[in-house]
């Protein structure tokens, strides 16, 4: 049952390839087999998490080589959800997709099968050497989603994002490169095990690489100051591609827990952490007011949910560096239902813009929007969530993470920070919505005219916007046990000896018994 583990990066590989192959057959053969794919994806998923609930950790070491010399996949409830959350995702993104948007440009479906393998790989591997390989996968195939289409926008917004992606490549193989020179090893186990019994002369380097993969994976989540290329790119970028792009910061984030809790998490190595989490919680704050601020000034709704990804990686990033194991497992009840609800504003925006006889999604234009009722009421509901309001998860996250976190002065900070940024998201949502569903009807000519060009409502992409609220509303229909799973996570993860212990079993680096 091992081999199924490698299912996750394997089928999406074999899809990719197969669809460059047969780029100049039938686009509904392209469809078939991408929908396909990602359909087993998410039945991986659900075996990963069924799986990782019956046994703490499950190994898959590639060739058979024993770590820490052979690749190793490792799959534990963090890593399962993570995939869960990639598959579903990706699902509704290229459902979403086969209604035209792949039209737009080439190898839309083969591009999209590299990336969801450059992220399953990301989330499975035990190993930082192939966690920049993976990155590097997800991030080429990135590159070319964005673009996908052309355009001056999408072309200007894929130059910036290159160009800082590529320096966060540059400063990752920098961050290795010191690390293996000290340790002798990049197997995260491994890693955690030397780092752990390394001579204190060994500190101040190891601190340099802790802040440089820092640095590394904020680029990645979109922490301040590396969060601007963000926003232009997601605004830019198509709408299954923008909504599929909803999880790539949460890789960075994902890179973060796993790599800062367990590599640098066993206690003797946690002065090289401590001055990663001393920097992180300001950055975070900062990160997630600024988010709020760019929700207010968002001139399209594809820009305001730009910044609702930021908000959202600000939240994220800020409970994770107080370093508490039960506000971690309520901020991974956030990722699910914030990643989920951007996605769907991405989708809704384009949904709402094919309806508009000008602007598009802007804020600032006025024109007829057909099926104002169906689109009104999908949106209402839409807002509802993200801003936060019950019934919905957003409510039960967030809740969650004020009731974990003790009103203690630090904590005040990370209170306010929630509940105005939650604010302004309000605000924007009423002002997007109020001006678009709630004003006054048309002069009569206008609305005659806007009658007669009336399309037939695309039932598929509404029904797909549908389904992903409605998955939010699930998640809060059974949040005690999402909770309970997500806790189990936490608590794995906040006892890194395990891990190692679980991959490496009876080895030990060699040069290192006697420090032990």
């Amino acid at each position: 049952m091992n081999h199924l583990m490698i299912m996750p990066i394997v089928i999406p590989l074999l899809t990719g390839a197969f669809l460059l192959v047969m780029y100049r057959y039938n686009i509904g053969r392209q469809r078939s087999l991408s929908i396909g794919s990602t359909l087993l994806l998410v039945v991986f998923a659900v075996w990963a998490v069924l799986q990782a609930g019956l046994t703490d950790y499950t190994l898959y070491r590639l060739g058979n080589w024993q770590p820490p010399f052979g690749i190793v996949l490792v799959l534990d409830r963090l890593t399962a959800i993570m995939l869960l959350l990639t598959a579903l995702l990706s699902l509704f993104c290229v459902l979403y997709a086969s209604r035209g948007s792949d039209r737009e440009g080439s190898h839309f479906h083969a591009l999209l099968q590299f990336q969801l393998m450059g992220i399953n790989g990301a989330f499975l591997t035990g190993d930082l050497f192939n966690l920049f390989v993976f990155f590097e996968v997800l991030l080429i195939a990135s590159y070319a989603l964005l673009l996908h289409g052309g355009g001056r926008a999408r072309s200007r917004a894929g130059l910036h994002y290159v160009i800082i992606n590529l320096a966060g490549s540059a400063l990752f193989l920098l961050a290795l490169g010191i690390l293996y020179g000290l340790t002798g090893t990049l197997n995260m186990a491994d890693l955690a095990h030397v780092i752990a019994n390394a001579p204190e002369a060994d500190l101040p380097l190891l601190k340099s690489a802790s802040l440089l993969l820092m640095v590394v994976f904020g680029i990645k989540a979109a922490l301040l100051p590396l969060l601007f290329w963000l926003p232009r790119a997601y605004s830019a970028a198509s709408a299954p591609v923008a909504a599929l792009f909803a999880i790539m910061t949460k890789v960075g984030f994902y890179a973060m827990v796993r790599v800062f809790l367990v590599v640098f998490g066993l206690d003797d190595a946690a002065p090289a952490n401590d001055t990663v989490m001393a920097w992180l919680w300001p950055a975070a704050l900062i990160t997630l007011a600024l988010g709020g601020i760019g929700v207010l000034g968002a001139a399209s709704l594809r820009t305001l949910t730009a910044y609702m990804v930021i908000v959202s990686v600000g939240i994220l990033l800020a409970t994770f560096s107080r370093n508490d194991e039960q506000l971690l497992a309520a901020s991974l009840f956030y990722l699910l239902h914030s990643t989920c609800m951007t996605a769907v504003f991405f989708l809704l925006a384009d949904l709402i813009g094919r309806y508009r006889d000008n602007g598009y999604d802007r804020f600032s234009v006025i024109s007829p929007l057909s099926h104002r009722w169906v689109l009104g009421s999908v949106f209402l509901v839409a807002a509802v969530s993200m801003a936060s309001l019950p019934p919905f998860s957003g409510f039960v996250s967030k809740a969650w993470i004020l009731q974990t976190s003790s009103p203690l002065p630090d904590y005040l900070w990370l209170w306010a920070a929630i509940l105005i940024s939650g604010l302004m998201i309000i605000a924007a949502l009423s002002r997007a919505g109020s001006g678009w569903f709630w004003r006054p009807e048309e002069h009569s000519a206008t609305r005659a005219l806007a009658i007669h060009k009336t399309r037939p409502l695309d039932h598929a992409r509404t029904a797909t916007v549908c389904v992903m609220i409605a998955i939010s509303f699930s998640l809060a229909l059974f949040a005690q046990p999402v909770m309970d799973y997500l806790e189990a996570a936490t608590r794995l993860i906040y006892q890194p000896s395990g891990y190692v212990d679980a991959v490496l079993g009876d080895y030990i680096h060699p040069g290192r018994e006697m420090t032990e």
